[in-house]
């Protein structure tokens, strides 16, 4: 397995072997195939953190995350939340950076 990103909260890895993610947060080692790692991600972003930091009622800052088609379900506080968006969005951005790395390496040498 290769580390992806990693935080102090938790760490993705991406293992070519079985051809998965793995992410390590909150106690939990989960793993997903690419498309539910892109469900997860677009469903931690689709949490709207400011407008439950705004909200006066007196009910509970968890919000459930649950992917279909994934046995993973995440129950987060707004801290957790905002931790899980950190990690998802540096590995993101490590993906992107070898993505270009990669293409302007092959374009230089071809």
């Amino acid at each position: 397995m290769i580390e992806v990103f990693g935080t102090n909260n938790g760490t993705i890895f991406q293992c070519d072997a079985e051809r998965c993610w793995y992410v390590d947060f909150t106690g939990k080692m989960a793993r997903f195939d690419y498309r539910n790692l892109l469900k997860l991600r677009k469903a931690v972003y689709n949490v709207d953190i400011e407008n439950i930091l705004l909200d006066s009622s007196k009910s509970p800052d968890v919000e459930i995350i649950f992917i279909c088609a994934c046995d993973h379900c995440y129950v987060l506080t707004l801290l957790q939340i905002i931790a899980l968006k950190e990690i998802l969005e540096g590995t993101f951005v490590m993906l992107e950076l070898n993505n270009i790395l990669h293409d302007r390496l092959n374009r230089s040498y071809a």
